[in-house]
């Protein structure tokens, strides 16, 4: 549930992420996303075409792009600039609110480079012992 406190500057809503039914689980989707992660990242360094974020997010399909950028935008988080011209050109950047995020993502990149190593090394240990002897039958499934 969604509770309005009023304060001098207008009211402000407070929220709980861990209930289904709280807008602030969609923000929390929204900004946990991978391609949000990595296309904030891009969009850090300044304004971007929709091509250059395609090129420089690899593995993004042109259509998860689009509709990520599209999310970000309903959201506040990217403003969308058309320039009337033929073709059109149409950038995207970072806004005020889009640019505060910056700082929580590095330091989420940043955690996956240093602990890289670490979660590979438990990911192989689980799938080896998750993977039953090569002579043992399945009889207990």
């Amino acid at each position: 549930m969604v509770t309005t406190q009023a304060e001098s500057s207008g009211a402000v809503l407070r929220g709980s992420p861990y209930r289904a039914d709280c807008p602030t689980r969609r923000i929390l989707d929204r900004i946990g996303d991978r391609w949000t992660v990595l296309i904030v990242g891009v969009l850090w360094d300044g304004t971007a075409r929709f091509s250059e974020l395609r090129r420089r997010v690899e593995g993004i399909s042109q259509k998860m792009l689009t509709q990520t950028l599209r999310g970000l935008e309903r959201d506040g988080l990217v403003h969308r600039t058309v320039h009337p011209e033929v073709p059109v050109r149409v950038e995207y950047t970072l806004t005020e609110a889009g640019r505060t995020l910056r700082e929580p993502l590095r330091a989420l990149e940043e955690w996956s480079i240093a602990h890289l190593g670490d979660v590979s090394a438990s990911q192989d240990a689980y799938d080896r012992a998750d993977q039953p002897p090569p002579d043992s039958t399945d009889r207990d499934k």
